[in-house]
């Protein structure tokens, strides 16, 4: 069994979708991020940068945190989503989510929708950024059906972030590459489920 501490963020959906493509039991746990329960004291103990996801996985007594980890953890232990022909490829685009999709759109986030209007250069620099993903991703899945050619951690990582192209005043439509894959994995059963674990529950977005 392995506890799940999360929300419904694009991070936290990462996890509650691979648990459920992997199969295994786990006990979701929401940590209400507009009630500040990320800063506790109790979840503190098990995440020093009160961040979610968390899990502990009660087998090995192994406590992750940061999501990139957190997958690369458990397509380690259940031996899946991560090709051993192609992990260094599969890692790299791991990172690439972590490293640049996840700050760049969590930017959109803020400056796009959560605070429109609240400052023209944050927005142009947020649109710039934000069309960057997208072209890159666009461009890598013109060559495959999925970022590393199998279904892998890494389309698992960036497809929550993606699933709010809305947020980012996106046109998936535009970029009918990444259109295609968002669709292919938005139909896995696993993911349906994965999407609406914990937090709040709402439809996955179709452009």
């Amino acid at each position: 069994m392995i506890d799940l501490y999360s929300s419904s963020t694009p991070n936290g959906r990462k996890i509650s979708i691979m648990l459920e493509e992997l199969g295994e039991k786990y006990n979701p746990i929401l940590i209400s991020l507009d009630k500040k329960e990320q800063f506790s004291p109790e979840f503190s103990k098990i995440s020093p940068t009160n961040k979610i996801p968390v899990i502990v996985d009660k087998e090995s007594g192994q406590i992750i945190f940061e999501s990139g980890a957190i997958l690369l953890y458990l397509a380690k232990k259940y031996n899946k989503f991560l090709n051993e022909k192609d992990y260094w490829n599969v890692v790299q685009w791991l990172f690439f989510q972590m490293g640049y999709v996840g700050p760049m759109l969590g930017q959109a986030h803020q400056y796009l929708f959560y605070h429109k209007g609240k400052s023209k250069f944050a927005e142009e620099k947020s649109k710039g950024y934000t069309n960057n993903v997208y072209e890159i991703l666009n461009t890598q899945l013109s060559k495959y059906n999925y970022l590393c050619n199998e279904y892998s951690i890494a389309d698992i990582a960036v497809w929550p972030w993606i699933a709010r192209f809305n947020r980012h005043q996106i046109n998936l439509k535009k970029y009918p590459n990444i259109l295609r894959w968002y669709l292919n994995i938005s139909k896995r059963p696993a993911v349906i489920k994965g999407y609406n674990i914990i937090g709040d529950f709402d439809e996955i977005p179709v452009p």
